[in-house]
């Protein structure tokens, strides 16, 4: 009997994958829940594991491009008839002829696979939660805990990363912890990461079976414990890439040998150049992954480039950006701003503002009230489109783009209009923290209705900065530089920064826009007029 197995719904708005690799070839044995092949979507790339014991057929080739629900391979299950026929003989008795499979060494994966399964009714799935309307996947960062270890209820034992935040997952229950999914991976959400066996039932299996996997690493490269063997995590192989460096030349740390993002990130170019002559015999289990990464000579020595495939995460970015700028009409508009009167301040009052508030001074808390006082002045800029309506905020939830270790994210300062400067500033470090320490929570990261991102800290003297959807406008600082400007008929040499708003030209006409950016011009060049009000 042969059962088909046809490509998984992975998310909404996902209709088609890509095969990227096949782990296994046609032909070759293999157990249930054993990784076959690796699928990619345009958001996310993951496993797809085998539904049953037999022998693999596969039907699409790496490459392929698949609808959802498309037959992709099948699995003859061949190798469960023999065991229904093993125990014929002796009917009764079948379930007792554990004792007997330990006898059996050739072969110890079924062996841990037959105790499981009285205790499949003291085992449950850890999954991926939802975390947050817009998320379709996320990306397992880092393992708490170790494959065999015991877990307590609430402990955390993994955490995970979205494309807008990290999050801990905790142990739904005592018990077992057996992982199945590893660090780098991306996972669905409602997929399963891990599973817990109550009580302990399973303790034994992965300690038995993990020097079994050791033992047969060297002879057996198709043992159903040892497929990942030299196999990078998608992580793990898009820094390898970057790197130059071939799988094969690297050690694995994870489960079976899988190659994981912290083995790709202390590996080093050096040592993998001189051992690439002596990697021909694993390269059959490479080659799926060797096109990817491979350096192609352009025939003149030293001048060689090399062919990468777009990851899933920047597949993600650029098709948002096209998209804002596709569905948008974004206008840029500039001016520039004399940043002595600020300076000034500052230098005045830093010192005694930090003793009293226990924060530093910053332009940010200066840049934010000026721009919630001019969004309430024209709230036009505060609005979004939502379908054949406009949306007018009263309230200014500004988003401050913060760079973090991971790529760009932008928290949102709530309710800037009623904060004071000292709330503004305390409100910047903390969420600048939890940045760093991307401990940002997704409620942290949505709802904004005006955006301001700082160019300057980067060394930016101009640019146009493109809207953070479904707003309709964006605010870009720029670095300050002293410049001859004329003041009262005399040229003088002042701090100028140049400011940029990008807004959508479909809601926001040319006249509020320029009286927008004018009007934050006017406030920070005379900051009274922050405190005041006017």
């Amino acid at each position: 009997m042969a059962i088909e197995m046809k490509v998984p719904s992975v998310g909404e708005s996902v209709s088609e994958v890509t095969i990227a690799s096949w782990i296994k070839k046609d032909g070759d044995t293999v157990k249930m829940d054993e990784v076959i092949c690796e699928l990619e979507s345009d958001k996310a790339t993951f496993e797809l594991p085998a539904e049953a014991d037999g022998i693999l057929r596969i039907v699409a080739a790496e490459g392929t491009t698949l609808p959802i629900g498309a037959l992709i391979c099948k699995i003859e299950t061949t190798n469960d008839k023999p065991q229904a026929s093993t125990p014929a003989p002796e009917p009764t008795p079948a379930p007792k002829e554990e004792p007997k499979a330990p006898a059996a060494e050739p072969t110890p994966a079924p062996v841990a696979t037959t105790p499981a399964a009285p205790a499949e009714g003291k085992t449950i799935d850890v999954v991926v939660p939802a975390v947050g309307e817009s998320i379709s996947e996320v990306t397992i960062a880092s393992w708490s805990k170790k494959d065999g270890d015991s877990v307590k209820m609430d402990e955390v034992i993994c955490e995970l990363e979205s494309d807008k935040a990290t999050f801990e997952l905790p142990s739904p229950e005592n018990g077992v912890i057996t992982i199945v999914a590893q660090a780098g991976q991306v996972i669905p959400i409602g997929g399963v990461v891990a599973k817990i066996a109550i009580g302990g039932a399973v303790n034994t299996a992965p300690a038995a079976t993990q020097p079994a996997a050791q033992e047969e690493k060297p002879a057996t490269p198709a043992s159903g414990n040892n497929y990942a063997a030299g196999h990078p995590s998608p992580v793990a192989a898009k820094v390898l890439a970057e790197k130059g460096i071939d799988p094969a030349t690297v050690q694995g740390t994870g489960v079976g040998g899988r190659i994981m993002k912290e083995d790709a990130l202390k590996a080093t170019p050096t040592p993998a150049q001189p051992t690439a002559p002596s990697t021909p015999q694993p390269t059959p289990a490479t080659e799926p992954k060797a096109p990817a990464s491979t350096p192609v000579a352009s025939g003149v020595e030293g001048r060689i480039s090399r062919r990468e495939k777009m990851t899933s995460l920047r597949k993600t970015i650029a098709r948002r950006l096209v998209a804002v700028k596709q569905e948008t009409a974004m206008l840029t508009t500039f001016n520039e701003v004399d940043m002595k009167p600020i300076m000034d301040l500052r230098a005045k009052y830093k010192d005694k503002f930090k003793e009293t508030h226990g924060v530093g001074l910053g332009f940010m808390s200066f840049f934010t009230k000026a721009c919630a006082i001019a969004l309430k002045d024209f709230p036009v800029v505060n609005a979004y489109i939502d379908g054949d309506e406009i949306v007018y905020n009263d309230y200014a939830d500004i988003a401050i783009a913060v760079s973090a270790p991971r790529g760009l994210v932008v928290p949102v300062i709530r309710n800037a209009e009623k904060l004071s400067f000292a709330g503004i500033e305390s409100e910047v470090v903390r969420l600048a923290g939890k940045a760093r320490d991307n401990k940002l929570t997704i409620e942290e990261m949505t709802g904004g209705t005006f955006t301001i991102t700082n160019g300057g800290i980067f060394g930016s003297m101009l640019s146009t900065p493109i809207i953070n959807a479904p707003q309709s406008a964006i605010l870009g600082m720029h670095n300050i530089v002293e410049r001859p400007v004329v003041v009262n008929g005399e040229i003088v040499i002042r701090p100028i920064m140049y400011v940029a708003l990008s807004y959508d030209h479909r809601t926001i006409d040319g006249k509020d826009s320029v009286s927008f950016l004018v009007r934050v011009k006017q406030l920070l060049e005379d900051p009274a007029r922050i405190l005041l009000g006017v």
